[in-house]
């Protein structure tokens, strides 16, 4: 979530254990949790606990001899300084530049971008959209300089996205010019690239490019499907709806579609009623919409309730005489299907029903059941997981219908939320009928059945005592191993109440990244924190990582590892003790590579720092999210979102020179190297 779109309000009445007394319990005997991942399988298995995280093998005399090791990999960057100017930076041997900028036609149907912001509604839905975050390399028959780029469209900036900014006329309504506009600001897209002569570009009109926004219609699918929670006027049998918005954090699948994840969408929308319990729990908002949208209704040009349906209020008999269930409509994981135009995006409801920051996949095993991780990016809010009832089969990896393969895995399946133990391990608590409730109840006696609960993921979360945590946000999983990690961006709801000796972050204003390995059954977990964001120059309760200018961060956000196993993240910091040094920023590092004398894998600490390293910076006043890559390793995507004063010419690098004021566009970065090699290693 960007720092600049949702309220960051704590709606969680559950009084649940706090990640923050767990975690800090948990770290007094961190010693005892750095072992193997074998002793924490054999944990799992009833035979004791002696580590986790373990980069060695077996100790057994008998053991087959290990093969030749490979040559190691290692960073082959030196991190850089932090910067505060209108550009980009990057580090030594590496070249940046702009590619695909908010307003880029996608199609004939939209005329070129203009500096003035005078563009129409009808350019806006056939262009590139506002304020990039969340992205997806799709390669074209696997190669590395043709494919398909995937790409969230988090929110608006409506100053910036009309001539003079928003307007309002004397009754209170807005435009619909403006609100369709808007409306087709939002959303994602696909947009082709070819690599000509060493740089990329944009196909422009290929077949391929295409645009969702919050009016495109959609399939709904999974267990919500058809229910009586999601029939509405324009829907009456429940199966179909309108648009997505608030995008942020993505994912992908085995099968090669693309996953958007609805994080913000609550705010759109506006019950002026009395709101049923998962509306209250998830944030719409009871005077008017973020945007006003509701307010265009009734003009003359409005089209099968375009703008009506952004007021949820109940105005009719049932629920299919007006759009109270639209709001229901939302907050799914939405799969698109980048390589057939023909298809229409699908919400797969089976995911859960929340503020969806991220979903990243397991690592695929024939045989056994695939799994995505997801986080619900707001104060004290939980870790979700999702496990397929069908298991992987690689043939189907490349098939001929790939929503239809998104139907066998994703429509059916096991909905997990997180609760994390203060000596090293956790639990997976299933959100289903027969779940039994902290309060001696169950889950089906709450929400009647599945899609009750669905509709309801974080009143289910509270009632069967997840861990609340501070703002989880993307997640991704290690190829190498299988360990999974998760940024917790921060926490300004942890008040100073809470905090005593074993837990001095509170509020955690620099947020930190967990991670763990699951047990095969998928029930259970050992966890440790990876390394916490902090200012170089805080104190040793703040910077327990032992972090230095070189590497401080704040507030991690979007992350990935890429095939070899170095894990990037980015930050979309606030916290002035790092922001007065640096603008938000692009880190590296190889986990693997982070071991004891023993060969186990250990966090980031004062030790090993050094191997944490800064790849990147952004221009003043952005954020820096999204990350893709092209499957040779050999270009870097990363997105700026929200920047102040830039870009003022298609070099990323290039500062805008001092005086001048450029209409500020959101970008992906496209970074290479300069020798033609891969990105960020030897």
């Amino acid at each position: 979530m960007s720092r600049d779109t949702g309220d960051n309000l704590d709606r969680n009445p559950s009084g649940n254990l706090p990640m923050a007394s767990v975690m800090d319990a948990y770290l007094s005997r961190r010693s005892v949790m750095r072992g193997s991942l074998g002793a924490a399988i054999a944990m799992i298995a009833g035979t004791g606990l002696t580590g986790c995280f373990d980069g060695g093998g077996s100790d057994h005399d008998d053991a087959t001899p290990p093969e030749p090791e490979k040559p190691k990999l290692k960073l082959g960057f030196q991190s850089i300084p932090g910067s505060r100017t209108d550009a980009c930076v990057v580090a030594a041997g590496y070249s940046a530049y702009v590619l695909a900028p908010w307003g880029t036609p996608l199609n004939r149907n939209a005329n070129p971008w203009k500096a003035d912001g005078s563009n129409t509604s009808t350019d806006q839905a056939n262009a590139m959209g506002m304020h990039h975050d969340g992205m997806h390399f799709f390669p074209i028959d696997g190669r590395s300089d043709d494919g398909l780029l995937a790409i969230n469209f988090e929110y608006i900036d409506a100053a910036a996205l009309h001539p003079s900014g928003p307007t309002t006329d004397l009754d209170g309504k807005r435009p619909v010019e403006e609100v369709r506009k808007e409306i087709n600001a939002h959303g994602a897209g696909v947009v082709r690239l070819s690599k000509v002569n060493g740089r990329w570009q944009v196909v422009d009109n290929d077949p391929l490019n295409r645009r969702f926004t919050t009016a495109s219609l959609m399939d709904i699918a999974g267990p919500l499907r058809g229910t009586d929670h999601v029939k509405t006027k324009f829907s009456p049998t429940g199966t179909q709806c309108r648009g997505t918005n608030n995008n942020c954090g993505n994912g992908y699948t085995p099968w090669g579609t693309y996953l958007t994840c609805e994080e913000n969408w609550p705010g759109i929308f506006v019950n002026k009623a009395t709101r049923p319990e998962d509306q209250v729990r998830i944030g719409v908002a009871t005077a008017n919409g973020q945007y006003k949208w509701e307010s265009a209704a009734g003009d003359s040009t409005e089209v099968n309730g375009e703008f009506a349906r952004f007021d949820i209020t109940p105005s009719g008999a049932s629920a299919t005489d007006d759009y109270r269930n639209e709001a229901s409509t939302y907050g799914y994981i939405v799969e698109i299907d980048p390589y057939n135009s023909a298809t229409l995006a699908t919400k797969r409801t089976a995911l859960g029903r929340f503020r969806h920051e991220g979903c990243c996949p397991g690592l695929p095993v024939a045989g056994k059941p695939l799994v995505w991780y997801m986080g619900d990016d707001s104060n004290n809010e939980y870790l979700y997981k999702f496990v397929s009832d069908t298991v992987w089969s690689e043939a189907d990896a490349n098939p001929s219908d790939r929503l239809a393969t998104g139907a066998k895995y994703m429509d059916k399946g096991k909905l997990y939320v997180a609760r994390f133990n203060a000596d090293g391990t956790g639990k997976w608590l299933l959100l289903d009928v027969a779940t039994p409730t902290t309060g001696g109840s169950t889950l089906g006696a709450l929400y009647g059945d599945l899609p009750g609960i669905i509709l309801n993921t974080r009143g289910a979360g509270d009632a069967v005592g997840a861990t609340p945590m501070d703002r989880p946000e993307w997640t991704a999983v290690n190829p190498l191993n299988g360990d999974v990690y998760l940024t917790l961006t921060n926490n300004s709801a942890r008040t100073p109440d809470k905090v005593d000796a074993a837990n001095p972050r509170g509020p955690n204003r620099h947020g930190h990244i967990i991670r763990w390995h699951d047990s095969d059954d998928h029930l259970s977990f050992t966890w440790d924190i990876f390394v916490f964001g902090a200012n170089a120059d805080g104190t040793a309760d703040i910077n327990r990582s032992g972090l230095t200018e070189l590497n401080q961060f704040a507030s991690p956000d979007g992350m990935s590892f890429d095939s070899r196993g170095v894990l990037w993240f980015e930050t979309d910091n606030g916290e002035k003790s790092v922001t007065s040094y640096t603008n938000d920023q692009l880190l590296a590092v190889i986990p693997t590579d982070l071991v004891d004398a023993n060969g186990k894998q250990v966090p980031v600490n004062a030790k090993n720092q050094v191997d944490l390293r800064r790849f990147f910076v952004g221009p003043n006043g952005c954020e820096v999210t999204g990350i893709a890559f092209t499957p040779d390793n050999k270009t870097l995507f990363v997105n700026i979102q929200h920047p102040e004063n830039w870009p003022s010419t298609d070099k990323a690098t290039d500062v805008t020179p001092a005086g001048t004021t450029v209409r500020p566009r959101a970008s992906t970065v496209v970074i290479q190297r300069n020798d033609g090699g891969e990105i960020g290693t030897v």
